[in-house]
């Protein structure tokens, strides 16, 4: 205590001039350092450090991300060969599905085929006429209309047939009715498809 009371003898705060700093006493110097110490820390850490700080937390998100991506990639690269199988298969099963839709010239065989399902069965067909085709996004739809006349085991016989046919055909809008004659009259809408290359 002793030596701090004389480190500050004769030293008066009013006289306190910095132009004569070289000649305050030992103790307001080591306060004055301190102080300008600390400050020189305080701001160092407030516009170096703490951005610094920032930086580092946005380089180590960035990691993560950089982490996770080198993860998707290194697993597309080792699924590559069965991926390459996979793409193949499917262009192998697309081009057997292009196959058994009919083209343009295979429309008139196609009637003639369910023309000749029909007689097979023992229908009486009264109607078998291509409609107008519907063009969708990747397909031409052509609707095919059909009334015939027999019984139900007959009409039975006669989807059952087309189901078997090699081209792709879907049968919709059942209408069976009897017919004052006997036996009962089928109207029904088939549809088949036909792959639409404009598009490329």
């Amino acid at each position: 205590m002793q030596a701090f009371k004389a480190a500050f003898q004769g030293f008066d705060p009013n006289n306190l001039d910095v132009n004569t700093a070289g000649n305050w006493p030992i103790g307001i110097k080591v306060i004055v350092y301190l102080l300008f110490f600390i400050l020189v820390l305080f701001a160092g850490n407030h516009f170096y450090i703490s951005d610094k700080a920032g930086q580092l937390d946005r380089e180590v998100a960035k990691e993560t991300d950089l982490r996770q991506e080198f993860q998707r990639k290194s697993f597309q690269v080792a699924n590559l060969a069965a991926l390459r199988k996979q793409m193949a298969d499917v262009e192998e099963e697309f081009s057997e599905l292009l196959r058994q839709l009919p083209t343009e010239k295979e429309v008139p065989g196609l009637l003639e085929d369910i023309s000749d399902i029909g007689r097979a069965a023992g229908l009486d067909i009264k109607l078998i006429e291509l409609a107008p085709e519907k063009k969708e996004q990747f397909y031409i739809e052509l609707p095919i209309n059909i009334v015939v006349r027999g019984t139900y085991h007959q009409m039975g016989q006669f989807v059952s047939g087309i189901a078997a046919i090699r081209r792709i055909v879907t049968l919709h809008d059942f209408i069976i009715t009897p017919v004052p004659e006997g036996g009962l009259e089928m109207k029904i809408l088939a549809k088949t498809y036909r792959y639409d290359d404009t598009e490329k």
